[in-house]
């Protein structure tokens, strides 16, 4: 995965008031020569899956780039407890919990939950550049660990849930590409509440 979620941009609004809506093929993310999102021109399904998964990560990113910690940490649509830090912080939680200790066997700790507090990766979202910075490591280091596991590993490769059933790779990927899917919806909501941005 590219670096540029860890890197916030300066042209991001910062005023409390409502944002402009702004949408034009000259305001994308990036440029469609730059998108490094894949051209869906697959050819098996192991690579269909890798790269939808892929294109899915790589948008959450777009969405969270170029904000600063406030913006990342504002929950825009309340009484939802919900903000683009704590997305960041769940995701990685995810990408944690199936690939660490569901598929690979780790015997790993939450990153943020606990049984205290279920929902410790949204509560902790905090407008902390401290916060932003250990989150943002901790979801690209998830996703790298999930990228070189699939890597190495065939598609009907097993993992054991905590109840005892089992999960293939294959229904892994899926389910993935679903969670990314959901909250890329939430996300395209939380940015253009933040700063008008739209698209892609």
């Amino acid at each position: 995965m590219a670096d540029s979620l860890a890197d916030p941009g300066a042209g991001a609004k910062t005023s409390d008031s409502e944002p402009t809506r702004t949408f034009g093929w000259s305001d994308l993310f990036v440029h469609p020569d730059d998108d490094p999102r894949s051209h869906r021109n697959f050819v098996d399904e192991r690579t269909i899956l890798i790269e939808y998964l892929r294109d899915q990560r790589l948008t959450f990113q777009l969405k969270c780039d170029g904000l600063d910690a406030d913006q990342l940490a504002r929950r825009p649509v309340p009484p939802s407890t919900m903000s683009l830090l704590g997305l960041i912080r769940h995701l990685a939680e995810v990408e944690r919990g199936w690939f660490r200790r569901t598929m690979a066997g780790q015997d790993t700790p939450k990153l943020y939950c606990s049984d205290d507090d279920p929902d410790g990766d949204f509560d902790g979202a905090v407008a902390d550049p401290e916060v932003v910075a250990e989150a943002r490591r901790a979801w690209r280091t998830e996703v790298e660990f999930a990228e070189r596991f699939v890597e190495a590993s065939d598609l009907g490769v097993q993992g054991r849930q905590r109840k005892g059933n089992t999960i293939v790779l294959r229904e892994l990927l899926v389910h993935m590409i679903e969670e990314y899917a959901r909250h890329n919806g939430h996300a395209d909501l939380f940015r253009e509440r933040i700063d008008g941005r739209v698209g892609q």
